[in-house]
């Protein structure tokens, strides 16, 4: 159950990186959500935005595994408690690695070691594609895309 996506975005690492890390990248590319963390391995970090009520809700939450700017991301996850009432259960482990191609930057994304049964793996399967596109549309265009929800 390993899920694995290389992206090609016209656009600098640096703004790549921003649409990872940064509160106006992740609002347009993560549903709404900002990812807050000092980014420091072992810490927490949660990305935390409007759920179905339109209230402040943590989406995802974990520890930070690794964190080499302009570089690599990765962070063991857990769905929020809103989600699922084991939440603190169910984990995976998400990379992000960027490497410069050309004049463009490869976003490679890796969301594995999911735990056995894991009931949000489809949901994974689909929303990284949405995710992936929005991270691409706002690194090359500064536009958000809209899914229409």
């Amino acid at each position: 159950m390993d899920l694995k996506y290389e992206f090609y975005i016209n656009a600098e690492r640096e703004t790549v990186w921003n649409a990872l890390i940064s509160p106006d990248g992740t609002r347009s590319s993560f549903f709404g959500s900002e990812l807050r963390s000092n980014f420091q391995p072992g810490q927490p970090f949660a990305y935390v935005g409007p759920g179905n009520d339109g209230q402040e809700t943590v989406h995802v939450y974990g520890q930070i595994l690794e964190f080499e700017p302009l570089s690599r991301l990765s962070y063991r996850e857990h769905p929020g408690p809103s989600y699922h009432s084991n939440h603190a259960e169910l984990q995976s482990r998400v990379l992000f690695q960027l490497e410069t191609m050309g004049e463009c930057t490869k976003l490679t994304l890796i969301n594995d070691q999911f735990t056995e049964n894991h009931p949000s793996f489809s949901n994974a399967q689909n929303s990284w594609w949405m995710i992936l596109s929005s991270i691409k549309t706002w690194a090359e265009t500064g536009e958000t895309l809209d899914f229409g929800w």
